[in-house]
């Protein structure tokens, strides 16, 4: 056989062994979750504790809470840093000195997709997490009822709300979509923490604030 006909086989046996190796490689490689330093920073600060709220009192916190949220990604939710901020969240929410029936996460400065709701509609009433929650459905019909919010302390007003909803999510586990219909006060709650993902307060939809 010829220098060159050997140099062929020999490129032959070779390269698609790279070629290989190169798609091992890059299949092996997972993708990172997309949290920040700042984020990471915040929730650790806590170290499984009652978190600060976000109240419109202050300038900064008020801006915050006014814009609109990031999806949270697969590899977001497989971090250990998403069990973390969970369990926080729900501490604060739960608080006995200051209880809500729910709270979203742009509340405790974490400006992502995921709320937590009292399942008030539920056995034993629950906590339920969200993520990347959003309605596929609201009802034409709807009530007017009172609201407050943990981020704006003092205040409740008058809003006008779909009385029941049809919510899709991801799934914590498989990350596949999820549909749920929601009907009574507790879609009532979806609504007004799904507000918060897009840097909407109940104040802007009410037709009465009254400091309590």
């Amino acid at each position: 056989m010829k220098k060159k006909q050997i140099l062929l086989a020999l490129l032959t046996l070779i390269v698609p062994g790279l070629l290989l190796t190169a798609c091992q490689s890059k299949q092996a490689e997972k993708p990172s979750a997309t949290w920040t330093a700042e984020e990471e920073a915040l929730v650790h600060s806590y170290n499984d504790s009652i978190m600060r709220l976000w109240l419109v009192e202050s300038a900064s916190d008020s801006l915050f809470l006014r814009q609109a949220c990031t999806p949270l990604t697969r590899e977001d939710v497989a971090d250990t840093l998403f069990q973390q901020l969970k369990h926080q969240m729900l501490l604060t929410v739960t608080n006995p000195e200051n209880e809500g029936v729910g709270i979203a996460a742009p509340q405790v400065g974490i400006g992502r997709r995921l709320v937590a709701v009292q399942r008030l509609d539920k056995a034993g009433e629950p906590f339920e997490f969200y993520i990347n929650p959003r309605f596929t459905y609201l009802s034409p019909d709807k009530q007017t009822g009172w609201e407050g919010c943990l981020s704006i302390p003092g205040r409740r007003g008058k809003v006008q709300r779909s009385t029941h909803v049809v919510l899709q999510y991801n799934d914590e586990t498989t990350f596949e979509l999820c549909t749920d219909t929601v009907r009574g006060f507790t879609a009532i709650i979806f609504q007004h923490e799904l507000d918060h993902l897009d840097g909407t307060l109940y104040t802007d939809r009410a037709d009465t604030v009254l400091i309590r």
